[in-house]
């Protein structure tokens, strides 16, 4: 198990949460002087955390505002930001079944890996929206995937329009925006996204759920039967837990 903080510091517990020890090498590369959060200069985040499914000592973990690092070793030691990868790094995902594959969702835009986070990608071409947030892959096709994105922080963020789209991109196309079915714009920022046994869910920072069963052509508003969801949580490509 691991966990991040801001300032930005990585622990790792080996035995279920009953302990921790920090990884502290992550402090120890050389861009680290440099990571610094724009709302709060003085500081930084570990904003994302991706285990590699397929290999318990692969990790990769992305600083907000630093880079995307790469370890091999559970953490002990680390490669720095990762060539091609976006800097401002929001969100990771691995694709369930291809061991080589990874996949970015980042401030200035995406990129992907095919070399197990490596090397990166960048794949921002068709989109009109470069503040990309969240990432999911189709766990049956590697070469399908999906970012939201938006113009920019503040209208991602800012409670009002959130100049968003959710972009799907396939075979090495360029983006599509997915708006079938989906409010014209769209009333908050999506969050989430899960792509899972065939359906594609899309959770709203207003607490809104959606779901596609044709990878985004057409979607359906779900029904929630209590209180407004305050956060979606992917857990695993088959499974979706609610807070």
């Amino acid at each position: 198990m691991y966990a991040g903080t801001e300032p930005s510091r990585l622990f790792r517990s080996d035995d279920r949460g009953e302990s921790w020890r920090e990884l502290d090498a992550l402090l120890e590369l050389p861009s680290q002087p440099n990571w610094s959060f724009p709302p709060r200069p003085w500081t930084s985040h570990v904003r994302w955390i991706a285990p590699s499914p397929h290999d318990a000592n692969l990790l990769l973990v992305g600083i907000e505002l630093g880079g995307l690092m790469r370890s091999s070793d559970r953490g002990e030691s680390w490669q720095d930001h990762r060539p091609g990868a976006q800097p401002d790094v929001h969100s990771l995902a691995w694709h369930p079944r291809l061991p080589a594959r990874a996949y970015e969702a980042g401030g200035g835009g995406a990129a992907f890996s095919t070399d197990a986070g490596e090397s990166w990608q960048p794949a921002d071409e068709g989109r009109d929206r470069h503040y990309a947030w969240s990432v999911t892959v189709d766990p049956d096709d590697p070469d399908c995937w999906y970012v939201s994105a938006s113009t920019g922080p503040y209208a991602a963020h800012g409670r009002r329009d959130p100049q968003a789209r959710i972009y799907r991109r396939r075979d090495g196309q360029p983006w599509q925006p997915l708006n079938g079915g989906l409010p014209e714009p769209l009333p908050a920022m999506p969050y989430a996204l899960l792509a899972t046994n065939g359906r594609l869910f899309a959770g709203l920072a207003n607490g809104q759920i959606w779901e596609s069963r044709d990878r985004g052509d057409s979607w359906t508003a779900m029904r929630l039967r209590s209180d407004t969801l305050a956060a979606v949580l992917a857990l695993a490509p088959d499974r979706v837990i609610s807070a």
